[in-house]
């Protein structure tokens, strides 16, 4: 007889995992595009300073072709797939996140999306988004005669 110790924690989170996979696949009859969403998500930084917000994702793995960046009505959206090669072999443990993945952000109205630049370094995507030049305040001087 073999004794094992239980853990409910891990057990609870492998059902959530289970059912939060299913829950996102959508349906023949769902609409695509309320319904999209990815099978794993990349994290993501954004940091902003006085010239630019720039977005930080973490994608090792993924090719570059596999990858696709746009903006529509002022929300950035980034998307692709992690493809898994399928081998004959006897597998241990899969702990890496394969399949599609989509991320998007409300960008704030200072921005200028027609220059963004990005950039692929080390499995890290950095997309650098300069903000708008604004009417700096003028003061003027007011002449007392």
């Amino acid at each position: 007889m073999n004794l094992s110790v239980w853990d409910p924690f891990r057990e609870m989170e492998s059902l959530l995992d289970r059912y939060g996979k299913s829950a996102r696949k959508s349906g023949e009859g769902a609409n695509i595009k309320d319904m999209e969403s990815g099978d794993w998500m990349p994290a993501v930084d954004i940091v902003e300073n006085d010239h630019s917000v720039v977005v930080r994702t973490e994608l090792p793995g993924v090719e570059k072709d596999n990858v696709q960046v746009h903006v529509n009505n002022g929300v950035l959206i980034v998307k692709g797939e992690k493809k898994q090669e399928i081998k004959d072999e006897k597998r241990h443990r899969i702990e890496c996140a394969y399949g599609s993945f989509v991320r998007s952000f409300t960008l704030p109205q200072d921005v200028d999306i027609e220059k963004i630049e990005a950039a692929c370094k080390n499995g890290i995507l950095s997309l650098t988004i300069p903000k708008l030049e604004k009417a700096k305040p003028k003061q003027i001087e007011v002449q007392v005669s």
